[in-house]
């Protein structure tokens, strides 16, 4: 149990469930989740290292404020790791990695046309992370899912938007045609187009107020 509650717990503070700003009770997140207050306080320590939890010495606990800057830099940072898992996985591809592919993209259609957004925002990363898997760099993921904390806060906060999960599904699609190519140029090409239009959407929500 002790390990599902460090997810569990970021979870809350990726969907908007904990608020930017808002002051973090241990005691009440330990009572929801029926456990003690000692994985709960481990787990805000691990948050805090991934700049999600401000910890206030002698004072309080807060889910950390959105601030432009790290949003920035989560980008770059994701783009760069992912463009690299494409390229590796290109060459690799075989007709069960696509038929996988396939199966998660049909998975995350169904999502948006139930306007499941949240779970639409779940098989998303599932395609991301099944390409690092293809990519044979198991630490990637891991990586890259610490790196983009505060653009997914923001991808729930632009939920639901008219026609962004649609571009997302077709943006998918071309990876898939560009890793079944084999051609890692156009596996990089695909995938940087996409986060591009990702981020691109992700600024509008930069633009907004409550981002230092």
């Amino acid at each position: 149990m002790r390990d599902q509650i460090y997810p569990m717990v970021r979870n809350l503070l990726l969907t908007g469930a904990i608020q930017p700003g808002e002051v973090i009770d241990e005691k009440a997140i330990a009572a929801q989740l029926h456990v003690s207050r000692t994985p709960v306080h481990e787990a805000i320590k691990r948050l805090a290292d991934e700049h999600l939890v401000e910890v206030i010495a002698q004072s309080a606990t807060r889910a950390a404020r959105m601030d432009r800057k790290e949003i920035e830099e989560s980008f770059l940072i994701r783009r760069a790791l992912e463009i690299e898992s494409a390229v590796q996985a290109a060459p690799r591809m075989n007709q069960d990695h696509t038929d996988r592919l396939a199966d998660i993209l049909n998975a995350h259609a169904r999502s948006v046309e139930r306007r499941n957004y949240v779970d639409a925002i779940s098989r998303d990363d599932e395609f991301h992370r099944y390409i690092t898997e293809i990519s044979d760099l198991p630490r990637l993921w891991s990586t890259i899912e610490i790196s983009k904390a505060q653009l997914d806060r923001c991808r729930h906060m632009m939920l639901p938007r008219a026609g962004q999960a649609e571009a997302t599904l077709e943006q998918h699609r071309e990876i898939i045609r560009a890793l079944n190519s084999r051609d890692p140029a156009k596996a990089a090409a695909a995938m940087k187009s996409h986060l591009d239009a990702a981020y691109s959407s992700t600024k509008s929500v930069m633009d907004g107020p409550g981002l230092a």
